[in-house]
């Protein structure tokens, strides 16, 4: 096997880029790690990357919550009041992941018990008393999620 090192690749243009349409790691699981910012922690590329996000927005109009823009999020669901439940596209490997998710003007939450590989809940939350109620028309609510795809 050969070792190409250079200081500073240019393409003829002058520009120094470099397009790869996939890497491959050395480490197990096909993993690569990124040297952080300031060079002394390394992260695993793989873990760090968001699995799927959905922005979902209220329709009243329809009425239900309507997928605005998503990544690996194939629809969503208006299952009670104040409660939306999320299909992904892809599975998560296990129910043991993290979602996180906000909007205006309403707490919102994740529904633990409601983590499923294919699918997550959320819940939101009109005022102090932790009672459920559907957001506002307009209102977006948007989720992250992380950990690791089946």
């Amino acid at each position: 096997m050969s070792t190409i090192k250079v200081d500073t690749y240019l393409t003829r243009g002058g520009a120094s880029e470099i397009a790869i349409d996939k890497l491959k790691g050395v480490s197990s699981a096909a993993s690569i790690s990124v040297v952080g910012e300031g060079g002394t922690v390394t992260t695993n590329l793989q873990q760090g990357l968001c699995k799927a996000w959905s922005n979902i927005r209220y329709d009243s109009s329809a009425p239900n919550f309507t997928n605005g823009d998503s990544f690996n999020a194939s629809s969503v669901a208006d299952t009670a009041v104040g409660e939306l439940t999320v299909t992904l596209s892809n599975n998560m490997a296990n129910g043991v992941y993290a979602c996180v998710a906000s909007t205006q003007d309403f707490a919102v939450e994740h529904q633990s018990p409601t983590l499923t590989t294919s699918t997550y809940g959320i819940r939101t939350i009109a005022d102090s008393s932790g009672a459920r109620a559907d957001v506002g028309n307009g209102t977006f609510v948007a989720t992250i999620i992380t950990g690791d795809l089946a």
